[in-house]
């Protein structure tokens, strides 16, 4: 973890909270609470979902049936909504996923030095 989290925190691309999401659910069903500090301490500290971003979030990809919900009681003893990826959604993060690595593809090759004239 760094120094000081705050310093190096990332700002999300617009479209990249769903994937997000929908990877940190591939990994369990999770409540939404546990959830937010799953994918703060996978990203290192740098990414903090916060309230008013991650439930309609949720709301949405249960909409779109990509997860599911259920009342539970947490391990201290408070009812909680618990999300679970479904068979859809683990098709949507494949296509999420895909997407996601030709971006990191090309934004590769953009830091690479351009060819000179005789190399092109």
């Amino acid at each position: 973890m760094p120094a000081d989290p705050t310093l190096s925190r990332l700002e999300l691309l617009q479209g990249t909270l769903d994937f997000i999401i929908l990877q940190t659910l591939r990994w369990g069903p999770r409540h939404g609470y546990g959830l937010a500090q799953m994918i703060r301490a996978n990203s290192n500290y740098m990414l903090q979902i916060e309230t008013g971003s991650l439930y309609p979030a949720l709301h949405r990809l249960t909409k779109k049936k990509w997860v599911t919900s259920e009342w539970s009681t947490s391990e201290n003893g408070q009812r909680v909504r618990v999300y679970t990826l479904t068979p859809a959604g683990e098709k949507q993060l494949a296509v999420e996923r895909s997407k996601w690595q030709r971006l990191t593809y090309a934004l590769a090759g953009l830091m690479l030095e351009p060819p000179t004239e005789s190399q092109s």
